[in-house]
């Protein structure tokens, strides 16, 4: 093998590397826009859509803009490299700086992404052409697809297991713009010689500064970002960590404290005990003796705290999805206090697991089910309120057993209120709207059911109406309390009795689109 056909297949590989780093940059900046988009716009499937395809469309741009480079294709592949370490590196924090200062967040999400994709659709043409010199085109097109492919897989390695769970959205996007930036001084460095020497000084310039961009970047990114998201809030950040699943933040006035996931609030320790009495002590004192929970959600550990009331409880299990939130619930301060430790009692199991796949796999029978889940405003969500989800439920619960799950705002979102009833009924239960007003939350329901053919859900109505409800210590709810979670005024104020509202299903999933249709903008 010759001197020449070494250097050819030692400058092709050059390229090939190339390739592959980019693929893994490229593939992980979609996760990355598409995971904010998520976090600011909220609905995540559809922002996952769009951003995605957003980005494919753009990439199909600057494969076409290529067409009308005819020279200087190593100049230009370099200077895209450097100009897309910048984007994707500062891509987050601009992000959060103008959510936390604009209403057009998502303006400056997908103007990223189009922005990002096009510059990603000029690199395989651009490097296509430059390794035609070392390889005919059959070889060509399949190697240099195949590396960029390649890299693709590992960038969403690195995403799911490394980036998001550890790194977060502050740092991953550095580690990409880090990998563009390596690409673009492996290029400059070893093929300097094919770089023309009126543009070497350029790219030596543009590399220094993008190189102190870069670390400036990574030093301050934090404490910009912290500064840029307490904008979202009204009340002082005192903590926050992003899961593979979601941010939590808590933020405190005076002495009072929030815990927000996603940017919505789940309690406020003002007047939590408004949302968790009405959610635990009804289904509870109803049943009776319950020995057997399950709780499907509430990772906080507050809904435990009020079943762990209860001398006849003997083994609480609570599925959650996010292990950061309930190891949370187990060491951090604010959390721990309001949950009065009650993760440490020897009688609660706690299983890390998606809830639908909990009830699928599941062998056990309860007393009681409380679903204490996030509301169903995205289409993976809306599962765990699908009538297929509460027949599992229905199957697994002894005779005479009680559900009750969380359903939202009954005046905010009242057709998804009344389509959880319809879908908790429809499954056999026997069933009864509650609803309370929640000083810092405002208007907010459940829907509670029990496994019992022979009764009516009037006569469950009228069975919690007389449970005396001082069998355990409780902050509000009382007898008087109950009477009033279970009195409506007409349940047509929102929804016309000509309106018929759907049963939520796995194959029709119609629950969450009434949600984001509801009357958020009176709330």
């Amino acid at each position: 093998m010759t001197v020449e056909t070494l250097t050819r297949k030692r400058k092709s590989l050059i390229l090939k590397v190339a390739l592959f780093a980019t693929g893994l940059s490229g593939i992980v900046a979609e996760y990355i826009l598409s995971t904010l988009a998520s976090y600011f716009l909220g609905d995540s499937v559809f922002q996952w859509t769009m951003i995605v395809s957003l980005m494919l469309f753009s990439m199909g741009l600057g494969s076409r803009i290529t067409s009308w480079f005819k020279g200087y294709l190593l100049e230009i592949f370099i200077g895209i490299e450097f100009l897309l370490s910048i984007l994707v590196s500062f891509s987050a924090m601009i992000v959060y700086i103008a959510a936390g200062y604009t209403t057009y967040g998502g303006f400056f999400i997908y103007g990223l992404c189009m922005l990002i994709g096009l510059l990603i659709g000029l690199e395989i043409p651009l490097v296509t052409r430059l390794n035609e010199a070392y390889q005919d085109l059959r070889l060509n097109i399949a190697s240099v697809m195949e590396k960029d492919y390649y890299g693709s897989l590992l960038g969403g390695v690195f995403f799911a297991f490394v980036g998001l769970p550890y790194l977060g959205l502050t740092y991953t996007p550095f580690v990409l713009g880090g990998v563009n930036f390596g690409v673009a001084i492996l290029l400059f460095w070893r093929l300097k010689n094919l770089v023309v020497p009126q543009y070497q000084r350029t790219l030596t310039v543009a590399a220094f500064l993008t190189g102190v961009s870069l670390l400036a970047g990574a030093i301050f990114t934090d404490p910009i970002i912290q500064f840029a998201e307490q904008q979202k809030y009204k009340d002082k950040v005192v903590f926050a960590a992003q899961s593979k699943y979601q941010k939590i933040v808590i933020t405190q006035w005076q002495n009072d404290y929030w815990l927000y996931l996603n940017g919505k609030q789940q309690f406020c320790t003002i007047d939590e005990a408004m949302y968790h009495e009405p959610l635990v002590h009804p289904a509870m004192q109803l049943f009776g003796q319950a020995r057997e929970i399950l709780v499907l959600g509430g990772g906080d550990g507050c809904a435990v705290r009020e079943l762990l009331k209860y001398p006849s409880v003997e083994k609480i299990t609570l599925v959650d999805l996010d292990p950061l939130m309930t190891n949370l619930a187990k060491t951090q301060p604010v959390l721990l206090s309001v949950n009065d430790s009650s993760f440490f009692d020897p009688r609660v199991h706690i299983v890390t697991q998606d809830a639908f796949k909990f009830m699928a796999d599941n062998q056990a029978y309860y007393d009681v089910i409380i679903s204490d889940l996030p509301d169903p405003n995205s289409v993976e969500i809306n599962r765990l309120y699908t009538r297929e989800m509460y027949q599992m439920c229905y199957r697994y619960l002894r005779p005479n057993g009680v559900m009750i799950t969380q359903a939202g705002s009954p005046y905010f979102a009242t057709k998804a209120f009344e389509c959880i009833y319809q879908t908790l009924s429809d499954a056999g239960f026997q069933a009864v709207r509650m609803h309370n007003q929640i000083i810092t939350f405002g208007e907010w329901g459940w829907v509670l059911g029990v496994k019992n053919e022979a009764i009516t859900p009037e006569q469950v109505k009228q069975r919690l109406r007389s449970l005396p409800m001082d069998a355990v210590p409780t902050r509000w709810i009382n007898q008087e309390g109950v009477q009033l979670i279970t009195s409506f005024g007409k349940t047509s104020f929102f929804v016309s009795p000509e309106e018929k509202i759907g049963i939520n299903a796995i194959h029709n999933p119609i629950l969450y689109r009434y949600y984001l249709k509801g009357n958020w903008t009176l709330y």
